[in-house]
């Protein structure tokens, strides 16, 4: 069996394939958006390093691979192929996120002020990650306007940072470092 080329030469000329074989400019929404999901999962693969708990490795880990189901999805023509059964996220992975969430948040402090970014280095990148992620949601949404983009995708990646937001808070408090928070007085 001959090994797969890294390199194809097909994008040379400044396009890529979809799935589904349409060719777009690299500069195209899906591709600003499916990128911007590979460059969060990037991002996450260095938080992993930083975690020290095998319940929220295990985890992060489980949401790298939803976060190919994702850029599968983006970047699927669905005018011209189905979506694959294993890029579609579900009701369940959204609720399994709000499990995570509240319970990172039960061991927490009730948060008063807004946090700023910072404190130990894990929550550091954490932050890092979640604002990725809010770009990454914002060039979902901005395919919404000329594409069908499945609400659970939309809600998984809303809630992603969100998760993102209380794990930072929970790799401070496991740290005992303390949050940063805005002072508000802007003197």
């Amino acid at each position: 069996m001959k090994k797969s080329l890294v390199y194809t030469k097909t994008g040379d000329k400044g396009t890529t394939g979809l799935i589904g074989g349409t060719r777009v400019s690299k500069t195209h929404a899906r591709l600003e958006a499916y990128g911007t999901v590979d460059e969060l999962n990037s991002n996450l693969g260095l938080l992993v390093t930083y975690l020290t708990e095998d319940r929220d490795r295990e985890y992060l880990l489980a949401i790298q691979d939803k976060l190919f189901a994702v850029g599968s999805h983006l970047a699927t023509d669905q005018d011209k192929v189905t979506l694959n059964e294993a890029s579609i996220i579900t009701p369940e992975d959204v609720v399994l996120m709000e499990r995570e969430i509240d319970a990172a948040d039960e061991m927490l402090p009730a948060l008063r002020f807004f946090v700023i970014p910072g404190g130990g280095r894990g929550a550091a990148v954490c932050h890092v990650c979640r604002t990725v992620c809010r770009r990454a949601e914002r060039r979902i949404l901005a395919l919404t306007e000329d594409y069908d983009i499945d609400a659970n995708l939309l809600a998984y990646v809303n809630r992603l940072s969100d998760y993102l937001f209380v794990l930072s808070r929970k790799l401070n408090f496991l740290e005992k470092k303390g949050e940063i928070f805005w002072n508000n007085s802007c003197k």
